[in-house]
């Protein structure tokens, strides 16, 4: 039993070298022709790792041929592929730049910015990435408006924006967690401007009078006046917004000070 399992590995290492060799023998040839369709080969195999090699020693030859087009094609294909999403990003961009009528530049053009799609991180990290791939998709429905894709396209554009929204949100929350009301709000002013329908906007008043307030309590006296009435300023847009708002009551005590406070001034 354990001389055929020896004498089995034998034989795959055998035959594994001989592959190996045969491979080699092929890259270091001058058979144009046989290493295109070996490379085929390997890509319908999914070895892509060989039919890079094979596709990148052939492209000098094949540039102006119309096989060049499908070596470009497939190179950007194996990396996609092969998850190396930031390289398959860039031989997509280069092949519709090299090859704009082609039938695959729409397709190059899409999974270019998917590539970026793919490898938009949890919110919690830098979005760079996210951002990429909203303006690569967005450059693409320029591109192709009547393409199937873009529908497809405008949907991972509105989970992009989503994901980035959230991530902004965490961070007005951190600064209110934290006191510090001057980055507090100018962070939810610039939340509320680029998200004018958020569903947080009925929080984020709330959030915003009592950031106000604590804003002026803890202000020099010539800076309070000024920020007690924009506690109030938002206090009163909450309750012309949203009238039923569970905030309402619970701003009742808050709101009281904010106007005994602002009193004392009109009284000197």
């Amino acid at each position: 039993m354990l001389k055929n399992r020896f004498f089995l590995s034998v034989i795959i290492c055998l035959l594994g070298c001989a592959s190996c060799s045969k491979y080699n023998k092929l890259l270091k040839g001058t058979d144009n022709e046989a290493k295109y369709q070996a490379a085929l080969s390997y890509y319908e195999k999914k070895n892509y790792d060989r039919a890079l090699q094979l596709f990148d020693v052939m492209q000098a030859y094949y540039r102006t041929k119309p096989e060049g087009e499908t070596i470009a094609y497939l190179t950007a294909e194996c990396y996609y592929y092969k998850k190396e999403y930031i390289i398959a990003s860039s031989y997509y961009k280069r092949f519709v730049t090299r090859y704009p009528i082609s039938q695959h530049a729409e397709e190059a053009l899409y999974k270019s910015a998917l590539c970026y799609y793919n490898i938009s991180p949890k919110i919690t990290l830098d979005q760079t990435d996210s951002y990429t791939a909203i303006e690569e998709f967005q450059n693409f429905i320029d591109v192709f408006p009547n393409s199937p894709k873009v529908a497809d396209a405008n949907a991972r554009i509105d989970t992009l924006r989503t994901k980035l929204e959230e991530k902004q949100y965490d961070i007005c929350r951190l600064y209110f967690k934290m006191d510090e009301y001057q980055a507090a709000i100018t962070s939810y002013e610039t939340y509320l401007r680029d998200y004018p329908t958020t569903k947080y906007r009925e929080e984020i008043l709330n959030n915003m009078v009592i950031t106000y307030y604590r804003y002026a309590e803890n202000s020099v006296k010539s800076k309070q006046r000024e920020r007690y009435e924009l506690a109030l300023e938002k206090y009163n847009t909450l309750c012309y917004v949203f009238p039923d708002s569970e905030y309402i009551p619970k701003l009742e005590s808050t709101v009281t000070k904010i106007r005994e406070r602002l009193e004392k001034y009109k009284s000197n």
